[in-house]
């Protein structure tokens, strides 16, 4: 028996933010980054909790360590809010998940309701019962799962993303890309993640180049947000796979940006889960026949699924390069000599990694480093 369910109340579209005054709560605690107020843009969620109380939590870093994990937990136990607002991307929802869970658990807060405000179209963690903090001293991230880490409510507002350097929107939107690919082919999949992870690639081919080329693209921007959220929804049923788990290990030791490395490991790990080493149909697998589903539904389609993979890689490669962005590790100024001093030790950490687990082929030891060989 399988289930699927969607706890998040989710906002989205033009005015969305309008909802913060209506929260129930009188307590706030707002976790963000130095840089959401520094730009003011904490300032658009406090001009609506007129009447309320608040205090706002600005110390979160990109890929949250531990420190800050503990130094936000002290405040919320001083601060004792029945509500927690979480602004900005990845990093600062996944930090006050952290915070909100592992305060309950050393300082028996009470119950608080949780909001989520994404400012970046990427990781899909308002809509997510996972988080990722980093031990900085041993260069690893560790995913934490539980339904106790999903948002009651989540709030879409594009406006929010309008800003964002095209950078980051490329990285962000191949992320996105990535949750969605992945959900996809999971061992875990099943229809209704399926439907959510089929939308978000099209939205993603159809509205990502247009949001890296031009910002202020606010169709292409609130497409962008939506796809987020729903790759989100998909992945949470469904989990995801190895480019997860080598990203999570490789973004951790070399600093690489998140949604950059998945998108460089992408083509790979498509290519290796497929695994078609012939023209007979009847050794294609369950997953190169999906990963064919894709290509067909983008419009790529050939009567071959092996042609239907590769269209669908090659499809990935020309995003890249519209938008700019590194294909290997060297480009993001790595050293190769030390991808290859570790690569066991990668490979290692990769396979323990929770998304290996639900990925669609069980990797060997040297699937892990026969991919870090063809990225470097």
């Amino acid at each position: 028996m399988r289930n699927f369910k969607i706890k998040t109340n989710i906002y989205f579209g033009d005015g969305s933010l309008e909802h913060l005054q209506n929260i129930q709560g009188k307590k706030i605690f707002i976790v963000t980054d130095p840089f959401m107020v520094k730009s003011k843009t904490v300032d658009k969620i406090t001009d609506k909790l007129i009447g309320k109380e608040y205090k706002i939590f600005s110390d979160v870093v990109p890929d949250p360590p531990i420190n800050i994990i503990v130094s936000g937990i002290e405040q919320i136990g001083k601060f004792n809010p029945d509500t927690i607002i979480a602004l900005g991307g990845g990093s600062a929802i996944d930090a006050a998940k952290a915070i909100m869970d592992f305060a309950k658990k050393i300082i028996d807060i009470k119950e608080v309701e949780f909001i989520a405000i994404p400012t970046t179209s990427g990781t899909g963690s308002e809509v997510t019962s996972f988080a990722v903090i980093t031990d900085k001293e041993k260069g690893v991230k560790y995913p934490i799962v539980s339904d106790d880490l999903l948002p009651n409510l989540a709030i879409l507002d594009s406006e929010l993303v309008k800003s964002v350097p095209n950078v980051i929107t490329a990285d962000t939107g191949m992320d996105v890309l990535t949750h969605a690919i992945e959900a996809y082919v999971s061992k875990n999949a099943t229809d209704f993640s399926d439907a959510l992870a089929e939308k978000a690639v099209s939205l993603v081919f159809k509205y990502l180049i247009r949001a890296y080329k031009d910002g202020n693209d606010m169709e292409a921007r609130e497409k962008m947000h939506n796809a987020s959220c729903l790759a989100g929804i998909a992945f949470n049923s469904a989990s995801l796979g190895i480019n997860h788990s080598m990203a999570h290990v490789l973004g951790a030791k070399f600093k690489i940006p998140h949604g950059r490395i998945n998108s460089i490991l992408l083509p790979h790990v498509i290519e290796y889960n497929a695994d078609i080493s012939g023209y007979d149909s009847r050794n294609y697998t369950n997953e190169a026949i999906k990963y064919s589903n894709l290509s067909k539904i983008l419009g790529l389609s050939n009567s071959n699924v092996r042609i239907n993979v590769r269209n669908l890689i090659n499809e990935i490669k020309k995003i890249q390069k519209s938008m700019n962005m590194p294909t290997t590790i060297s480009e993001c100024n790595v050293n190769i000599n030390e991808i290859l001093k570790l690569k066991d030790d990668i490979a290692e950490i990769a396979i323990k990694d929770a998304c290996t687990i639900t990925n669609p082929r069980t990797p060997e030891k040297n699937d892990i480093i026969n991919i870090l060989q063809k990225i470097k």
